[in-house]
C-alpha cells in the first residue's frame, strides 16, 4: 500500500501555497457538499416592509428558498516513475519530498492560479459581467481602478476585504500613477527607500505574474494560454463572491515491489478543485483586460 504524503507534507505545502499561490485568499475552507462533487448554495428571498396598521395585525410576506448548485470539474493528476537505481545514485534527490517540491513550485501552483483567474473571467462573463477594456497608462490607471470600485460600491459590495490582483506592469503603473502624491524620506529606516505598493484605498494589492492572468488556458498538458487568450490586467474581487474549494488532494509514493510498474518508485499526485462566482454576487468581481 502507498503512503499518502499529503499528511507528511501538509504543513510544508500550506506554507508553500501561502507564499507562492497568489490566489490563496480566494480558497474556500468550508463548503456545503451534496454528494461527491456538488456544492449546494442556499438562496433566500424575502419581501420588504409594508405600512403598519395601528388597528392591529401584521403584514405577512412570503419567503422563497431554493439552491444554487455548483459541480466541480477541474480534476487533475500526474504520475512519475523513477527507477530504483536512479533514486540510489542521486542520493534520494528524486525522493517524494523533492519531486513534490519541484512539481508544486513549477507546475501545480502556477496552474491553480491560471485556472482560478481564467475561471473568474469566464464565470464573470457567463453571469452577465462586462470587463473594462481600457488600455492602461500611468495617466488613467487610477481612474479605471476608481470606476471598478464605484461599480462595487453601487452594488453594495462590502468595502472591507476587497483584493486587487494586478500584473507586474500594472503594479508599476500604479506606483507611477500621475494622481499619486508621495513623500519619501531617506532620513529614517537607515536610509532605506520602500516604494512598495501593498494597499490602495484599504484594498489589498497582489502582484501576479502576467502569464498566470490570461482569459483562457489549454489544460491538455499542463497549462498554456488557449486560443484567443487575452491578457487580464486587473481583477478586483471580494472573496465572498467566490467559491474555490479543494475537494481532494493526495500525494502517493509506491515503493518498488508494491506495484507492477517496474523496479522503481511510482509517484502520484492528484488535486480535485474548482472555482465559481456566486450568481447573485457577480458585482463582487470587476475586471480590466486587453481589448
Amino acid at each position: 500500500m502507498p503512503y499518502n504524503y499529503v499528511d507528511s507534507f501538509q504543513t510544508v505545502l500550506q506554507q508553500k501555497y501561502a507564499l507562492e499561490l497568489t490566489s490563496s485568499a480566494l480558497t474556500t475552507q468550508n463548503a456545503l457538499w451534496m454528494g461527491a462533487k456538488t456544492i449546494k448554495l442556499p438562496r433566500l428571498d424575502v419581501a420588504g416592509y409594508k405600512d403598519h396598521s395601528r388597528t392591529g395585525g401584521w403584514n405577512r410576506q412570503a419567503i422563497a428558498n431554493d439552491y444554487e448548485l455548483k459541480v466541480l470539474e477541474h480534476d487533475r493528476d500526474v504520475e512519475f516513475y523513477v527507477d530504483a537505481m536512479d533514486v540510489d545514485e542521486t542520493n534520494q534527490t528524486v525522493g517524494a519530498a523533492n519531486v513534490t517540491n519541484v512539481f508544486e513550485t513549477e507546475q501545480a501552483i502556477p496552474e491553480l492560479d491560471k485556472y482560478r483567474y481564467s475561471k473568474l473571467h469566464a464565470e464573470f462573463t457567463a453571469h452577465g459581467g462586462t470587463a473594462d477594456t481600457t488600455a492602461l497608462t500611468a495617466a488613467n490607471v487610477l481612474i479605471v481602478y476608481d470606476n471598478l470600485m464605484e461599480k462595487m460600491d453601487e452594488a453594495g459590495v462590502p468595502e472591507s476585504g476587497r483584493v486587487l490582483y494586478v500584473t507586474p506592469s500594472v503594479k508599476k503603473l500604479l506606483k507611477n500613477a500621475e494622481e499619486v502624491q508621495r513623500f519619501i524620506s531617506v532620513q529614517t529606516n537607515n536610509g532605506t527607500i520602500d516604494r512598495a505598493v501593498r494597499k490602495l484605498d484599504d484594498v489589498t494589492l497582489v502582484s501576479v505574474p502576467s502569464d498566470r492572468m490570461k482569459t483562457v488556458y489549454d489544460f491538455t498538458d499542463g497549462a498554456v494560454p488557449g486560443v484567443g487568450a487575452k491578457q487580464i490586467n486587473m481583477i478586483l474581487v471580494h472573496p465572498s463572491a467566490v467559491l474555490a474549494p479543494v475537494k481532494h488532494s493526495a500525494i502517493y509514493l509506491w515503493e518498488p515491489g508494491s506495484h507492477t510498474g517496474g523496479d522503481g518508485y511510482l509517484y502520484q499526485n492528484r488535486r480535485y478543485t474548482d472555482l465559481f462566482v456566486i450568481a447573485r454576487k457577480v458585482a463582487g468581481v470587476q475586471i480590466n483586460k486587453q481589448a
